[in-house]
């Protein structure tokens, strides 16, 4: 396999770099508000369609990147349900931007943050809650003083996990932000580009940096689920 030596400084590399870091960055905190808040109120409450919402909440683990690329084109591409809204009220547009790219990457990751952390909530002790409860405290308090600190662990495990699938994103983001070099060209992008024109040496080079990291973070999130004792 060909590997070749990559100046660290060359915006060929640096701004897919740095703009990974940023998409995958902003995607896990918006996949975790997010992936947090449906998985308390399905770990906590019942209600008709409980069922069906988780199942869309899990959609995006099992279903085709293309097919969920489209499915963001209907709703933020430029004649989208929100996308269209969005460029006649605020002349906004989504599309082949880095900020279409954080939305597909976002939904992507969200998956992997609900699941860890409605395990992780259903895990918590209820009578602690309920002697929270007995304290005086309310919902919210009792949510950021009670039940989200017993299962911190995890939520940052499920955070870690949208990083990775952040960084490794392409599909979405293809079909909602394109591969602009300097404007929407993630690492997995930057990959797909070399490979297109015969360049594998640096292919290679960039699989070989993505796989690094995203061991290194499947390693540390293995080893935060280890039993405290």
């Amino acid at each position: 396999m060909d590997i070749v030596w990559i100046d660290f400084a060359d915006p060929a590399f640096l701004n897919p770099l740095v703009l990974t870091l940023k998409v995958a960055g902003l995607a896990t905190i918006g996949s975790l508000i997010i992936g947090v808040a449906a998985a308390y109120v399905l770990a906590r409450w019942k209600f008709p369609g409980r069922d069906f919402l988780d199942a869309v909440c899990t959609l995006p683990m099992v279903m085709p990147p293309t097919v969920l690329g489209y499915y963001l084109l209907v709703f933020i591409g430029r004649r989208g349900v929100i996308g269209q809204w969005l460029q006649q009220t605020f002349g906004i547009t989504l599309m082949f931007t880095w900020q279409g790219a954080v939305i597909a990457a976002t939904v992507v990751a969200f998956p992997l943050v609900f699941k860890s952390a409605r395990a992780a909530l259903e895990g918590v002790g209820k009578q602690y809650e309920n002697a929270a409860r007995t304290l005086g405290l309310g919902e919210f308090a009792l949510f950021l003083r009670v039940s989200l600190p017993l299962a911190i662990r995890g939520v940052i495990s499920g955070g870690m996990l949208a990083f990775a699938r952040a960084m490794g994103e392409f599909g979405a983001t293809l079909m909602v932000a394109g591969n602009l070099p300097g404007r929407t060209q993630t690492l997995s992008l930057a990959v797909y580009s070399a490979v297109q024109a015969g360049n594998d040496g640096l292919a290679n080079t960039l699989v070989l940096i993505i796989s690094i990291v995203c061991v290194i973070i499947l390693m540390a999130t293995s080893k935060l689920l280890q039993p405290r004792f």
